[in-house]
């Protein structure tokens, strides 16, 4: 990931959802400011998300498709504070 002036500028994807939620969203996110950028990757996975969004889990209480939306979430977390290490 490269970031400059605290937005996004180019995205590398190494690993991502099987469905390809992850390489769909990444044009969208590009430009975006980079806690803008965390929240708004997380929500539009979850829109294209083929996860069936009914069946939640009884231990999380979460569904598959909100479970795609907090990793997608924090491995953009990882990477920007990786970036700034």
């Amino acid at each position: 990931m490269e970031v400059e002036e605290d937005r996004i500028k180019s995205i590398e994807v190494k690993r991502g959802a099987p469905c390809g939620a992850t390489w769909d969203v990444m044009a969208r996110i590009i430009g975006l400011p980079v806690e803008e950028a965390i929240t708004t990757l997380a929500r539009e996975v979850q829109y294209i998300c083929y996860a069936d969004p009914s069946s939640f889990d009884p231990i999380s209480g979460k569904s598959p498709l909100h479970y795609a939306g907090d990793v997608h979430a924090a491995a953009m977390k990882k990477a920007i504070s990786e970036k700034g290490s």
